[in-house]
């Protein structure tokens, strides 16, 4: 991935968690139709909350409110890989499609936890990367 950042599309994360998107989209299209207002919906809102709040975080200005949007996109990633479990235990994914959106998932979790670690040494801040 990119070694200039110049802008949010540069981060490693921001990639990431498009590529995550995609993932979760594929599966989720396959999911019962009486899910479409369920858990496709809530899967679909909380992974384009990741790189979105990346996005946002970058755009806000502030060094602080950056670091506090990386933290939502965390979140976010968190309810995404619950959610890929309730699916996979309700029988709505393939075990192999489940362990590669999740991978998928994770890897932008790892990413993520390592840019917020970063930015929270800029601020001095003593709150833990992954709590």
């Amino acid at each position: 991935m990119s070694a200039t950042i110049s802008s949010y599309e540069d981060l490693d994360a921001w990639k990431l968690g498009v590529r995550a998107c995609t993932r979760v989209y594929e599966a989720t299209a396959s999911f019962p139709s009486d899910e479409r207002f369920g858990l496709v919906s809530q899967l679909r809102r909380a992974v384009v909350s990741i790189p979105s709040n990346i996005a946002e975080g970058w755009g806000r200005g502030s060094t602080q409110d950056y670091a506090r949007f990386l933290r939502i996109a965390r979140g976010s990633l968190y309810e995404v890989e619950t959610q890929l479990v309730v699916a996979k235990e309700l029988g709505f994914m393939p075990d192999e499609a489940c362990r590669e959106t999740t991978a998928s998932v994770r890897e932008c979790g790892r990413v993520l936890a390592g840019l917020i670690k970063s930015i929270e040494k800029k601020l001095g801040s003593r709150q833990p990367a992954n709590p």
